[in-house]
């Protein structure tokens, strides 16, 4: 690595002395359920220990339940670095690595639905259930020019949303659909994608060769085949290591 660590960069990175790590609880393809702080489990628990490996500085988990609560936790600065989807909207007050790993995001429709494939959900009086500020929801937020979103606060009640109030689809990450559509008797995940979320490794634009380290870091584990790994021994799957 070009970037040397010295301590300044650990005083710019981790101004007390410890790495705080912002993690995701509801996105069970970086951190797996069931496991609390310090032993959390998955690619991002392991990614992070990583970085404080090379730091050579402690990490303590700071815990959030939605990807939005996460990101917005970076004005309030309960974090040093964390592990979420890079997003133009959040570029403005998190900078981000290279991508470590992409999610395929799409659609799940109840049984009978007329809406087969992707082009088709894109349409006047279609209805769209997604959870809020998630990464695939800022996406389609964005892209849609006809269809109808329609939110809630976490992914399970998105589905439950979808379900309860009879919505034309459910927008996700693959993963998490091909468990659902298992509750769901006749139920068809569409074909395709309709984005790939690029989950990364955020911290303050205000600290310029943290941001720098970050990236080289990102890039240097997934050349290795560390995130690979990482994944694998978790058992992670729908995932591709960046």
């Amino acid at each position: 690595m070009r970037i040397a660590v010295t301590d300044a960069l650990r005083k710019e990175i981790a101004p007390s002395g410890t790495l705080r790590v912002g993690v995701n609880h509801q996105n069970f393809l970086l951190v797996l359920p069931g496991y609390q702080a310090p032993d959390l489990r998955g690619p991002a628990p392991d990614l992070a220990r990583e970085i404080g490996h090379r730091l050579n500085l402690p990490i303590t988990f700071v815990s959030f339940q939605t990807a939005g609560a996460l990101a917005d936790g970076v004005a309030a600065d309960v974090w040093d670095v964390a592990f979420l989807a890079a997003e133009p909207q959040r570029a403005g007050q998190i900078a981000f690595s290279p991508p470590y790993l992409k999610i395929p995001a799409s659609y799940l429709v109840p049984a009978g639905s007329s809406l087969l494939e992707l082009a088709d959900v894109d349409r006047e009086g279609v209805r769209i259930s997604a959870a809020a500020k998630s990464a695939y929801e800022l996406y389609l937020r964005r892209s849609l020019k006809h269809a109808t979103l329609v939110t809630a606060p976490s992914v399970d009640a998105s589905f439950d949303l979808f379900v309860n109030d009879r919505l034309d689809a459910l927008s996700g990450l693959v993963p998490r659909l091909l468990k659902d559509v298992q509750k769901l008797p006749g139920a068809r995940i569409l074909d395709g994608q309709f984005t790939a979320v690029e989950q990364a490794v955020g911290t303050h634009p205000s600290r310029p060769v943290a941001v720098e380290f970050l990236k080289e870091l990102v890039l240097e584990l997934c050349a290795s085949g560390f995130v690979k790994e990482a994944i694998d021994k978790n058992g992670v799957t729908g995932v591709i290591a960046g």
